[in-house]
């Protein structure tokens, strides 16, 4: 099992460490309910240094890119980041990831940490054109500072104005007293922050000043319960529960970056599952009745016949009631369809209701 640079301060720090995609990795500290709490109406601090990092480089790069992404990623200017995924040849999906362009012919992929060895493998096939390709996710170290406090928290580190810095975009400069350091306005839960790109090296010291800076914020840091279960609130797909190789980006709902101006890998076949409609769709429901829906339950219709299944669920830290998303039969799709999870064979009612799920 690999070690971020990070986890003998994790353990120090007495939280809860549990496999993760081959890392060892912090899943609690304090609670889960107390850590999404710290996020949603302050800020705190996640080590996701497991997450890969490739650098594409060269006259062909943005060839590569567009080739193997489904969105359009001529669109970028220095400095813009852009939510994306890999199709696959089979109408799914190899994974999501975010694509950052540095110049015009230098872009940084961050993909999931159980996908790196998968996705390194699937760029490099369509790499017919001799793009220039490095994999520096085992040198990167990432934390995402996120909360509604994290610039005012961050500011004195550096002298990026991170408050004007606009949601998707990315600054490079001394953070902490390192230089280049890849300063990032995303995340994963919805609440604002940052993600910080730096070397390995420099983990503890970046660490130490965050804490030290954020001490007046009441910074804590966060593990990945509190992660899965804020993205859950804003309706966030996770690979490997609600898209993977068999989904396709339409089902799930990514129509938004499959962008049909371009050709992409199976980008044919996936403008005629548009032009022919979906059959199933990705979406979002709360609970009426008690009950916690979990991953792989089945949904049922009134009567006890599969409809889909669950891809994720929790009870809500923010709205104290449990809430999930599957996939379902396009006809039970519609907001305010009522649904049942079946949860130890009885029929819990819920109904569909649109993400986010906090406003």
């Amino acid at each position: 099992m690999k070690n971020t640079a990070l986890t003998e301060i994790h353990i120090k720090e007495g939280a809860k460490m549990v496999p993760f995609a081959g890392y060892n990795m912090p899943v609690q500290y304090a609670g889960i309910n107390a850590e999404h709490e710290t996020v949603r109406n302050g800020v705190g601090v996640f080590d996701v240094s497991h997450m890969g990092e490739f650098i594409i480089k060269g006259d062909h790069a943005l060839a590569l890119i567009q080739q193997v992404t489904s969105n359009d990623a001529s669109k970028l200017y220095d400095g813009k980041v852009q939510y994306s995924c890999l199709p696959n040849m089979d109408g799914g999906i190899v994974d999501d990831l975010l694509v950052y362009r540095i110049d015009e012919k230098t872009y940084m992929l961050v993909v999931n940490a159980s996908n790196i060895d998968k996705d390194w493998d699937w760029i490099s096939k369509f790499n017919t054109m001799g793009a220039d390709m490095k994999n520096i996710s085992d040198r990167t170290s990432l934390l995402a500072i996120q909360g509604p406090k994290a610039s005012a928290a961050l500011q004195s580190l550096t002298d990026i104005d991170l408050a004007s810095m606009e949601y998707y975009t990315f600054k490079k400069g001394t953070f902490a007293g390192v230089p280049n350091v890849l300063i990032s306005a995303t995340g994963y839960t919805g609440a604002g922050g940052f993600e910080i790109y730096f070397e390995n090296a420099n983990a503890e010291q970046i660490w130490n000043a965050i804490f030290e800076a954020g001490k007046p914020f009441g910074i804590k840091p966060i593990g990945l319960g509190a992660r899965d279960t804020l993205r859950l609130e804003m309706g966030f797909c996770l690979y490997g529960n609600d898209i993977d190789d068999t989904t396709s980006p339409l089902e799930a709902g990514l129509g938004w970056v499959t962008k049909f101006s371009k050709e992409f890998n199976n980008s044919a076949a996936l403008q005629q599952q548009k032009q022919d409609g979906i059959k199933r769709r990705l979406v979002g429901f709360e609970m009426i009745d008690r009950g916690i829906p979990r991953h792989d339950y089945e949904i049922v219709d009134a009567d006890g016949n599969n409809i889909g299944k669950v891809t994720s669920g929790t009870q809500s830290p923010s709205l104290q009631k449990a809430i999930g998303m599957g996939y379902v039969k396009n006809e039970f799709a519609k907001e305010g369809t009522e649904i049942f999870i079946s949860i130890r064979d009885n029929k819990i009612k819920a109904k569909i209701v649109k993400p986010p799920f906090t406003k």
